[in-house]
């Protein structure tokens, strides 16, 4: 038996989260059933079927994208290319 917290909250026993694939996050439905109620987890939603030429453009488009992110120099590994050094941090906005 599940007991209901002053923020109207219920825990749901683990071997019935686990039977029925629940899981942190999930959205439940509360449905009214007569004398009582229905707790109902999301209908499992088969993945969409995107077609094969669908897929090889997304994923040419993706390839361009990070091209250009490359071609902007993106991150930089090393520490002293970021133009300011950790020391300046604590020195910002002290009056001097």
């Amino acid at each position: 038996m599940a007991k209901v917290t002053s923020k109207l909250q219920v825990t749901i026993p683990k071997v019935l989260a686990d039977q029925y694939g629940i899981r942190p996050g999930m959205n439940l439905r509360w449905v009214p059933a007569g004398e009582g109620i229905r707790v109902e987890p999301p209908a499992a939603q088969p993945a969409p079927v995107v077609d094969l030429e669908t897929r090889l453009r997304l994923f040419d488009e993706a390839t361009q994208r990070q091209l250009v992110r490359n071609r902007r120099g993106g991150r930089r590994s090393s520490k002293g290319d970021r133009g300011w050094k950790r020391a300046d941090l604590y020195q910002r906005g002290r009056a001097r």
